[in-house]
């Protein structure tokens, strides 16, 4: 199943798809996707979405968002850095995210180096600490397509990555999170990134130092893994900052983010307006 929120007749309203092309039906009720998460029915019998009368909006805003560097092989051999030996984590901050067609503010008095990553995103859908990877999947709820954008000049100066990953409009999410049923393999899908109609990554999942079984176990070692929690896995090579000579996103950039059988990512990129 396909599930995503939209804002329709002014309210957030959780629709559902049988499949791909499959669609798109009004949930009854007022049931939202933080509910289906967390293990709620989903009310059969809903009425088509009306066309041209519903925006896309953030599926949901996640409790907690994972990050996960240096996880792809490409990318740790584009940018010189030794491969980890364990996953390189660190969080970004729940205000962080939006949706597609929402736009990614750039403030030039904070950062001058922003940057696109392109992540399968995993939704945790159960309670897990302590979940051996063997186990992990049955944690997952579904999945969904994430924008790591980060200020690479913010990571640089801090060391560690609390400004460079968490700023405002920095985690985009969505357009729909595929439940896990429809993702047989998630180490077996394509990553792409696009910028200004420009393919700038195209990778594949297969790539992953870490996979999302073992990211799901790691994690759990540590800290409780919770309904709506979301766990970015990495990206491919291709990003602008290690690009030569570097690049980075300007106001009147448009980003797509791709991850095959799950949905495209549309953002645009805007100045913050200040008080």
């Amino acid at each position: 199943m396909r599930l995503s929120t939209i804002v329709h007749n002014g309210s957030r309203t959780l629709i559902t798809a049988e499949g791909p092309g499959a669609p798109w039906q009004l949930v009854p009720g007022h049931l939202r996707l933080e509910d289906a998460i967390a293990g709620a029915p989903i009310p059969e019998g809903g009425e088509p979405v009306p066309e041209g009368e519903a925006v896309p909006a953030l599926p949901h805003r996640p409790g907690t968002i994972f990050g996960i560097g240096l996880n792809y092989r490409d990318t740790i051999a584009e940018m010189g850095w030794p491969r980890p030996d364990v996953p390189y984590l660190f969080t970004k901050l729940s205000s962080s995210a939006i949706g597609t067609g929402e736009p990614i503010l750039l403030d030039p008095a904070v950062t001058r180096r922003v940057d696109w990553e392109t992540e399968l995103a995993v939704v945790i859908g159960s309670e897990a600490r302590d979940i051996p990877e063997e186990r992990a999947l049955d944690a997952v709820f579904g999945y969904t397509v994430a924008n790591d954008v980060s200020a690479r000049d913010l990571q640089a100066d801090d060391g560690q990555w609390v400004r460079g990953k968490g700023l405002d409009t920095f985690c985009p999410l969505g357009p729909v999170v595929v439940t896990a049923d429809e993702i047989k393999d998630p180490q077996r899908l394509a990553v792409r990134t696009w910028v200004n109609g420009e393919k700038v990554q195209d990778g594949t999942t297969a790539d992953m130092l870490f996979g999302v079984r073992s990211l799901i176990a790691y994690l759990s070692r540590f800290f409780t893994l919770r309904p709506g929690d979301v766990i970015l896995t990495g990206t491919p090579s291709g990003c602008g900052d290690f690009m030569d000579p570097p690049r980075a996103l300007r106001p009147g950039d448009v980003v797509e983010s791709e991850v095959a059988g799950i949905g495209r990512l549309v953002n645009p990129v805007r100045a913050r307006r200040h008080p």
